[in-house]
């Protein structure tokens, strides 16, 4: 029982380790020693998966802008501009990545609830303190358990599995970083996607819808551009050629995709290899 001059808080009832008791204070705060001295990684397979998953995403997305968006583009200025900013973006995301995922998000000491632990901190008379039963520690003021980490964590935030890692005291600010890395990078691909979709676009229509509508007007069709063929038919006007294209006089049913399509009654015809299908 705790000694009289403070209360010790417990969901479970349990009560403070003793120095002869099962849990050993000196193995646990030497291997608290040689955890600190190591780097911090849980070994959380769904974690794990979705840390991985991070990299390839990003991996991917320095791929695709880089070597379809960038590197085809005439404009060498533009390229290199842009391929060194979001390069650097992406290397920021990762190292802010990396350093929530390997830091210690703030975990309490396991084991420290014993008695020693208690005569230490000197408390008031009638202070209450809260012990943790899954971990045996003095819990913290605003500390929570992570069933996950298996730890007590101080102001953790959440448990993030895409950092494989809580967000708590001593990692939240690289967790800030690695979100704010993400999203400028995320707004500099949908601009460069959105400049991208402009260029095609810009080409499609100087180019494809040019030439179809140039043919039209004209009355022959690309093969007979290409190969020059002298006409051996009378051209249509242009308007004449655009009306029986497109059908009736110039309106905005000449917009619609829609204009003729019936939907028919599905038969079948008998053939030797098998039922066709029309519509």
């Amino acid at each position: 029982m705790p000694s009289s001059g403070h209360r010790l808080r417990d969901v479970e009832h349990h009560p403070l380790l003793a120095e002869n008791d099962s849990y050993d204070s000196s193995s646990s705060s030497s291997s608290e020693a040689d955890v600190a001295d190591r780097v911090w990684f849980i070994r959380d397979g769904c974690g794990m998966i979705c840390a991985v998953m991070t990299w390839l995403l990003v991996v991917y997305a320095d791929f695709v802008v880089t070597f379809v968006m960038l590197l085809p583009s005439k404009d060498f200025w533009y390229s290199v501009v842009n391929g060194v900013l979001f390069n650097c973006l992406a290397v920021l995301a990762l190292s802010s990545h990396l350093r929530t995922m390997l830091t210690d998000p703030g975990a309490v000491p396991k084991g420290n609830a014993t008695k020693e632990y208690m005569e230490s901190l000197q408390l008031k008379p009638g202070e209450v303190i809260y012990k943790c039963p899954k971990c045996c520690c003095i819990k913290p003021e605003r500390a929570h358990h992570c069933s996950i980490c298996k730890r007590c964590i101080r102001k953790m935030d959440h448990h993030c599995p895409w950092v494989n890692n809580c967000v708590g005291e001593k990692n939240q600010r690289f967790f800030v970083l690695f979100t704010m890395y993400i999203a400028l990078s995320s707004v500099h691909a949908l601009i460069l996607c959105g400049l991208q979709f402009v260029s095609c676009v810009r080409g499609q229509w100087t180019v494809m819808f040019g030439t179809q509508i140039h043919s039209i007007c004209n009355d022959e069709t690309e093969i007979e551009r290409l190969k020059s063929e002298k006409p051996t038919w009378e051209r249509r006007l242009r308007w004449e050629g655009m009306r029986s294209v497109f059908g009736g006089p110039p309106s905005l049913l000449w917009m619609n995709p829609f204009v003729g399509f019936r939907f028919g009654r599905l038969q079948t015809r008998p053939r030797k290899g098998g039922p066709e299908f029309s519509v």
